[in-house]
């Protein structure tokens, strides 16, 4: 057998469900994904296995108009993701398009040198027809390679994905261990949790420039791990939202939090908020 690994930039209008396919294509949960556009904030990388290959998946923040300093970092950080990808997969939601972010993208895209694939996601809540005719006009504007109708949520498609891209990797000696699926430390894996579940309990109550900050991460003799974190948020007056009444809305945040991180990393989880 060959031993292949390669990187793949996974790219799309916000809310297209790159975080979705990333953990459908590793098999569990890296990247988070929430109902939320621009959540990803992190370039972070899911890292797939099929047989003797490891495609390491760049799941790059949405790339949309910058306006903010903040925003404008988000997509250089975007952009960097792609700059030697072995494969771009374009992915995009067919029944929202987004064309006012999908058309600057094939736009940047077209002149890149990457084998480029395509990937129209949502395809069991899409009707046949239309699909194809978006498939013919966008691979006109931009020569992608292949195109690939998947469902990353049914899982739909998904194992011919993975089994070509596998195919275009190059040859090489894998960059990551076995058993390691995400290169984003446990601490940050923690944090992104944590901020999974404040954008999900808090919906449009809270604006997106809170963070969550890691403070101490300790493993205990007995085997469970004590997880220390700071919730920044822009305002004094958010404090309240994220509170709750008489705490209550933390602590929902913080249980969440803590039985996903318990369920991940195997072990039982102490979360300090």
């Amino acid at each position: 057998m060959t031993i292949r690994c390669g990187l793949v930039a996974v790219i799309g209008a916000p809310n297209a469900g790159k975080s979705t396919l990333v953990n459908a294509l590793v098999g569990q949960k890296v990247a988070i994904t929430s109902a939320k556009a621009q959540t990803t904030r992190a370039r972070l990388l899911g890292i797939a296995l099929l047989d003797e290959t490891q495609i390491v998946l760049a799941d790059t923040p949405g790339i949309f108009a910058p306006k903010r300093k903040l925003d404008r970092a988000i997509v250089s950080a975007a952009w960097e993701g792609a700059q030697e990808a072995d494969a771009i997969l374009l992915i995009v939601d067919p029944i929202k398009q987004r064309r006012h972010e999908l058309e600057p993208l094939i736009e940047a895209l077209k002149d890149r040198p990457e084998p480029k694939i395509l990937v129209l996601n949502k395809v069991d809540a899409s009707a046949k027809e239309p699909l194809l005719d978006l498939a013919t006009e966008l691979t006109r504007k931009a020569e992608f390679r292949e195109v690939f109708f998947v469902s990353a949520l049914t899982g739909d498609g998904m194992p011919e994905l993975k089994q070509h891209l596998a195919n275009a990797m190059p040859e090489g000696p894998w960059l990551y261990p076995e058993d390691q699926v995400s290169d984003a430390s446990e601490r940050l894996l923690a944090c992104e949790i944590t901020r999974e579940q404040l954008y999900r309990q808090l919906h449009d109550e809270l604006p997106y420039d809170s963070a969550v900050r890691p403070e101490a991460y300790t493993q205990r003799k007995d085997g469970s791990v004590e997880i220390r974190q700071q919730i920044v948020i822009a305002r004094d007056s958010q404090k309240a939202i994220v509170l709750g009444k008489r705490g209550a809305r933390i602590k929902a945040i913080g249980e969440a939090a803590r039985t996903e991180l318990s369920e991940l990393l195997g072990q039982k989880v102490h979360l300090f908020l």
